[in-house]
């Protein structure tokens, strides 16, 4: 359970901005057990994950989870329709949901996340759209986030990408505030050299509007690779 909108490099809001915007996670956050069945029709891709503690910070040989734990056991189940049966070439849907059991642990309630969204692929474009909504679970300051993203990325030749990738985020609580990013990237590389361009935005980040959550940055990254 992921952001799957197009980009070259990160999603807008992974630029190193701290955002603190509230993505879909799921409970694949925490160590636990996959199945992807294999007998489904061509073109589908389902998988359903479960885990003990969500939380993930507990998640080693013989750690203990207990106690101060946030969140409980919880399950991911996904579906994604290839080209086979969506019938158009390039064209993928995807859709995810969520519950964790966390209610005692801190909430009234478990925290639930639904997402679905589609890429498109076509000559060097790709294009792509996801919405989530997340439910903490909290019924005092109740915290719920209605999110939408996109994405459309270029690949101008086998080295050289370019991009833009978008993500809005309302929180509704005690105030309702949207946060929102958005970059423009370019990723280039030849042999084992890979250079990589960020320019981003961030509006009301940790869904404050104070003039000071509104940030600016540009980020170069120069990988080597012998």
């Amino acid at each position: 359970m992921d952001d799957m909108t197009p980009n070259v490099w990160e999603e807008a809001y992974a630029s190193g901005l701290s955002t603190g915007i509230q993505t879909v996670g799921g409970a694949s956050n925490g160590a636990g057990i996959e199945w992807t069945p294999d007998m489904l029709p061509d073109g589908i891709t389902a998988r359903v994950h479960w885990t003990p503690d969500a939380s993930g910070s507990k998640n080693a040989d013989k750690a203990y989870s207990g106690g101060g734990a946030t969140s409980g056991s919880g399950y991911d189940v996904t579906l994604e329709l290839g080209e086979a049966v969506t019938g158009m070439t390039g064209l993928n849907i995807y859709g995810v949901v969520s519950q964790v059991n966390s209610e005692g642990l801190n909430n009234d309630g478990d925290q639930e996340q639904t997402t679905v969204g589609a890429t498109y692929a076509v000559g060097g474009f790709t294009v792509g759209y996801q919405w989530s909504e997340s439910d903490l679970g909290a019924s005092s300051n109740e915290q719920q986030y209605d999110n939408e993203g996109y994405g459309i990325t270029f690949a101008i030749n086998d080295d050289l990408s370019v991009g833009y990738n978008h993500y809005e985020s309302k929180q509704t609580s005690t105030t309702n505030v949207t946060a929102e990013a958005s970059s423009v990237q370019i990723a280039y590389s030849m042999g084992g050299a890979s250079i990589r361009l960020m320019d981003a935005s961030a509006d009301n980040m940790d869904y404050n509007t104070g003039a000071a959550y509104d940030r600016d940055n540009t980020i170069i990254s120069v990988a080597l690779a012998f």
